[in-house]
């Protein structure tokens, strides 16, 4: 959390756009995310991406469940660029009265992925070909300079394309080495967990048995993570965790994604990494890792519950900071 002087000084200069810069202390837990992180060209295809989607199977299938699993090999570029400071959240003291201001500084994103493979299962025909575009975001991180309270000191706007917006809270810390990778279950939630017993599940059990790319197995996603992590000697981890069921939190979606397939909820951790390896100018190389699931939920559940079955979609990938330059052209002062 930003301290008072430090806050203080942020209101008497008021709200202002400004270019991302590393180190800038008013981006506290941000401030070594300025810009552009990619997988090219030292960590080609380090992205992986798995999710279940409705889907009809054509005449003549064995396979009746009309769902379909497709798996994702990626790059990536993702871009922190804008810093806005000093954005004022207004609000009073009644007891006094006085101001009790929040001063937010911001710092924008743009995330472009691209595939370098796709397979699903059954077969679909709709995986489509390499370099294909298949996410783009922009959004905000937000540092909440003066939150009042026990409550979450930064937080996430999203937008996507398909028509869903979200806002995701959590807090930051710092770890010292490397961090310590969750273990995600990328199976769906409403279900029978055991594929071996439950054909409902085929294929997940195809891809376990098949892994995509012979590297990706959708029952332990995260494992590439930590295997990119062998041999690499990190000092330092900052942990950014957004989740958008906490309190205020959540996902607005278009109604066709709310009735076919919901995105109810989103939980995402960001593993920002010092290495000891340093650049030309003296200064630790910096990767970033990140594991996000998406709950996308359709179809009746089948063990008695409330809802329909949650299907994770889970997202990973292992960038490094290429470049700490921004391309902005020109910055507006901006009233308080």
């Amino acid at each position: 959390m930003t301290n008072t002087a430090n806050v203080e000084r942020l209101e008497r200069e008021g709200r202002h756009l400004e270019p991302a810069r590393t180190g800038d202390p008013d981006l506290g837990p941000f401030q070594l995310l300025p810009g552009t992180w990619a997988n090219k060209p030292n960590l080609p295809g380090r992205g992986w991406n798995m999710i279940a989607l409705p889907f009809a199977q054509p005449p003549g299938s064995t396979f009746r469940p009309p769902f379909r699993l497709l798996l994702n090999q990626f790059n990536e570029e993702l871009k922190f660029q804008l810093v806005d400071k000093a954005v004022p959240n207004r609000g009073i003291d009644r007891i006094g009265p006085i101001n009790t201001d929040q001063v937010i500084v911001t710092i924008d994103y743009e995330q472009a992925i691209s595939q370098v493979a796709a397979e699903d299962f059954p077969l679909s025909g709709l995986a489509g070909p390499p370099e294909l575009p298949i996410h783009h975001e922009p959004g905000l991180f937000l540092n909440m300079t003066n939150q009042i309270g026990d409550g979450p000191d930064i937080a996430r706007l999203a937008t996507i394309p398909h028509g869903d917006a979200a806002l995701a809270l959590g807090n930051a810390r710092i770890e010292s080495g490397p961090p310590t990778i969750p273990v995600v279950n990328a199976l769906p939630i409403g279900v029978n967990q055991d594929f071996d017993v439950n054909p409902y599940l085929l294929p997940y059990k195809h891809f376990h048995e098949n892994l995509f790319k012979n590297l990706f197995d959708p029952t332990n996603p995260t494992a590439l993570l930590n295997a990119a992590n062998q041999g690499v000697d990190i000092t330092r981890t900052t942990v950014l965790e957004f989740d958008t069921t906490v309190e205020s939190g959540g996902i607005n979606n278009v109604p066709f994604v709310v009735k076919q397939a919901n995105a109810s909820e989103m939980k995402a951790t960001f593993f920002i990494q010092e290495l000891a390896e340093t650049d030309e100018q003296g200064q630790p190389k910096l990767r970033l890792q990140y594991v996000q699931v998406v709950q996308l939920d359709f179809f009746p559940r089948l063990d008695g519950g409330p809802g329909r079955i949650k299907w994770p979609h889970v997202s990973i990938n292992t960038l490094e900071k290429v470049t700490e330059e921004v391309s902005l052209d020109s910055y507006a002062r901006m009233p308080s």
